[in-house]
């Protein structure tokens, strides 16, 4: 504990790789990037294959909107961990979740390092989990084991996300954080290829408010202590099978965030098909789940299903409403534009009682589709985000 804003509680953690790891990350696409993010960004576009031995983190402050002082601080700490660890200024990253805007207090992480690499073990991944968390209620861990070569991989993530929570990563170039480690020997073009993807299947298909954070960062560390054979390429069964496992693990890891959501009380996964193509499904898709009028409706278990329907139409995208079928649940309540009556009303309102529902809009258009896993929007949630600085 560093007393980085709350006291009492976990704030600081630190992942260690014996074996130099090679590294693969997503990072958020705000205009706006808190210093550990630049300071990252201007690594991973520095290196062909960037190799790391730790990486710190905090919570209870971003590090973000603070100038160049922010990243003065930053490089002070990253500096003492790499003399403390004995190994070379670009072996260390550092990532931050919290408040925005306030200058971190670099020296109370300085003087925790030493003890951090005291106490490392194993064990300790468990309290690396705890120490990232901000307004989530519980850790969020997963993990996957699979056979490469007759030797077992496993991968091991952990994540925090709550608010803030509308990530759309990129490769270098979510607030949501997470860390995946694994013990697989793979190339870091490979590496980056395969988080890419998972990235794109899961932590980009979630949103709780539709605020897209300064600090979003997925990092994948592989150290290949295993023993398993070496993946070097982008096809074939040794990368499929490692591809399959992280995608699992990082969809895991995203429905956690969602269920975690601020003062969410549902769990709701939204599918658009029938469009023109994919972009036109996920743009649309993205409408829905990010609307206010919406999530709201989702709240009070109402199945106003118009506010679905203008929320797809807000995008201007071309659609017709003679061909628009919806589905709450199991329950068919819009066919060919048309409210098919008070039974399904009130099907479509039980679905909606239920902690976990779906809704399906059919555009009737082409063959594109696209979902999305998102919350409602509750009382508790303006109570939480009134209250954060407090």
């Amino acid at each position: 504990m560093a007393g980085i804003r709350y006291q009492g509680r976990l704030d600081l953690g630190l992942l260690v790789s014996r074996p130099r790891a090679t590294a693969a990350a997503c990072f958020t696409k705000n205009s706006i990037k808190a210093a550990p993010v630049r300071l990252a960004l201007d690594l991973f576009k520095g290196s062909p294959e960037v190799r790391l031995k730790g990486v710190l983190v905090n919570s209870g402050n971003a590090n973000a909107c603070t100038g160049d002082e922010g990243i003065r601080r930053t490089k002070l700490i990253l500096e003492t961990l790499a003399r403390e660890m004995k190994v070379g200024p670009d072996q260390v990253l550092m990532s931050s979740t919290g408040v925005i805007g306030e200058d971190i207090p670099h020296q109370r992480i300085i003087h925790a390092i030493p003890a951090l690499l005291k106490s490392l073990s194993p064990q300790g991944l468990t309290h690396v989990a705890q120490a990232i968390l901000t307004t989530d209620t519980e850790e969020k861990v997963s993990q996957e084991v699979i056979s490469i070569g007759a030797k077992d991989v496993a991968l091991f993530g952990i994540a925090k996300g709550a608010g803030m929570i509308a990530p759309d990563m990129a490769p270098p170039h979510a607030t949501m954080l997470a860390f995946i480690l694994t013990d697989a020997h793979i190339r870091g073009h490979v590496l980056q290829a395969c988080l890419d993807e998972a990235v794109a299947q899961s932590f980009n298909r979630i949103t709780v408010d539709g605020d897209m954070s300064t600090n979003d960062t997925v990092l994948l560390l592989a150290n290949g202590a295993s023993g398993a054979p070496p993946i070097d390429n982008t096809s074939g069964p040794l990368v499929d099978a490692f591809r399959q496992a992280l995608c699992a693990l990082c969809s895991d890891l995203a429905q956690k965030i969602v269920k975690d959501g601020e003062g969410a009380t549902k769990f709701v996964k939204v599918v658009v098909k029938g469009a023109r193509d994919t972009d036109h499904a996920k743009t649309i898709c993205q409408a829905i789940t990010n609307s206010p009028l919406v999530k709201t409706a989702f709240y009070g278990e109402d199945p106003n299903w118009g506010r679905i329907v203008a929320a797809a139409g807000k995008t201007m995208l071309p659609m017709n409403e003679e061909k628009i079928s919806l589905w709450i649940g199991d329950c068919l309540l819009v066919e060919q534009g048309r409210h098919r009556g008070e039974d399904a009303e009130r099907a479509a309102h039980a679905a909606m009682k239920e902690r976990r529902f779906s809704v399906v809009l059919d555009l009737g258009m082409g063959q594109g589709r696209f979902s999305m896993m998102t919350t409602d929007l509750s009382k508790e949630y303006i109570a939480i985000n009134a209250d954060y600085r407090s």
